[in-house]
């Protein structure tokens, strides 16, 4: 007990610091490239990393030597099969909130307005549609199968995107920094079999969409006109546009902070004293 006591008083702030922010790191990385093809590259890599410790601890010279050779020039080959995830990265390091203008709260509520606008009109006239939002996990892997846009966001571009019969409404729209990013992307469906038997391919897609990042997706039935909401694997379905809008802000809307100034504004008016009888 007391060489635990004694290690602990000898752990310096700094040192814990350090732990944190490299923790920290590790984990954007992993949110950043989630739902890429870069997973599945580091899985590989992962396995020659066991494979290296389990023939060094059994002394297997042989097998050691191999995972020497592959990790040695691994790392070349890794900074050529990567170079579009840290093209990426680097990107969305430059667009992060350190090196960009906070959008304000008046943004955030046209942006949803305008998708309420969108939503209500196809939903009153079926038009089925398939519009994900990119939260924090990144969809560039699913960018690359649509037909890029990159304009700004409006409800009639969002509902031309969606015309039957057109060159972009096959496919799922992805916006990304309140911006229509690409139309006419694909989406890996999901075998989940808990799923209605009724819904549809773009159903599937946005449950499948959702098993894999933190996306919100919003579909729109084509027979049904109804309005179902996914994200992190969970399936609102038939949504009224009361629910859909509480929804939408909240998890668009930036969280109210809780200010010096609003602390000692409740503070004032709990201590009030009420009016004499």
């Amino acid at each position: 007990m007391t060489q635990i006591l004694d290690f602990i008083g000898n752990i310096k702030l700094t040192q814990v610091i350090d732990v944190l922010i490299v923790w920290w790191l590790i984990y954007r990385l992993f949110m950043l490239i989630r739902g890429t093809k870069a997973i599945t590259l580091l899985r590989g890599v992962a396995i020659v990393v066991i494979v290296k410790l389990v023939s060094w601890f059994f002394d297997l010279s042989t097998i050691s030597w191999l995972t020497d050779q592959i990790i040695n020039w691994g790392v070349i080959a890794l900074v050529v099969i990567f170079q579009p995830e840290i093209r990426r990265g680097l990107e969305h390091l430059g667009r992060s909130a350190f090196f960009k203008n906070h959008k304000n709260d008046q943004d955030e509520r046209q942006f949803i307005s305008d998708l309420d606008e969108a939503i209500q009109y196809m939903s009153k006239r079926h038009i089925g549609a398939l519009i994900s939002i990119e939260m924090e996990t990144g969809l560039e892997e699913y960018m690359e199968t649509g037909i890029k846009i990159d304009a700004e966001m409006s409800s009639q571009l969002l509902i031309q995107s969606f015309i039957p019969n057109t060159p972009l409404h096959d496919g799922a729209v992805i916006i990304k920094d309140m911006r229509l990013a690409v139309a006419a992307a694909y989406f890996p469906l999901s075998d989940n079999p808990t799923i209605p038997k009724e819904l549809g391919t773009r159903h599937r897609a946005a449950v499948g969409i959702s098993e894999i990042t933190d996306a919100l997706t919003i579909v729109v039935s084509e027979e049904t006109g109804g309005v179902t909401i996914t994200r992190n694997a969970e399936l609102m379905q038939d949504l009224s546009r009361e629910d859909y809008m509480k929804y939408l802000e909240r998890q668009l809307l930036p969280k109210p902070k809780n200010t010096d100034e609003n602390i000692v504004t409740r503070f004032l008016n709990a201590v009030k004293p009420g009016k004499e009888d």
